[in-house]
């Protein structure tokens, strides 16, 4: 199953669909998860959490396989953050 933007959503309602999808892979393979938690001002912010929150890969999968799969298909996005669930904190890289 490929993900399919609804054109009659708007792009943040798009972007979050998208980060929802890969969630699911996330939750059922990984045990970890990644919600949208928002995009202003061209930044968009996503919270990872479960396993993710002490992986050591997070980062790779922010970069990765987040950023890169919404760059696919958003490829005017400034910027993406990565927030631990657990502590808050930014996901550095």
């Amino acid at each position: 199953m490929t993900y399919q933007p609804n054109p009659t959503h708007s792009q943040t309602e798009q972007i979050a669909g998208l980060i929802e999808y890969l969630s699911a892979y996330i939750e059922q393979y990984h045990n970890g998860f990644a919600r949208f938690i928002s995009y202003q001002d061209n930044v968009l912010t996503v919270e990872m959490g479960g396993r993710c929150a002490d992986c050591t890969l997070s980062t790779t999968t922010l970069r990765g396989w987040i950023e890169g799969t919404v760059r696919q298909f958003f490829p005017d996005i400034g910027a993406v953050v990565g927030i631990a669930a657990d502590t808050g904190e930014a996901i550095a890289g």
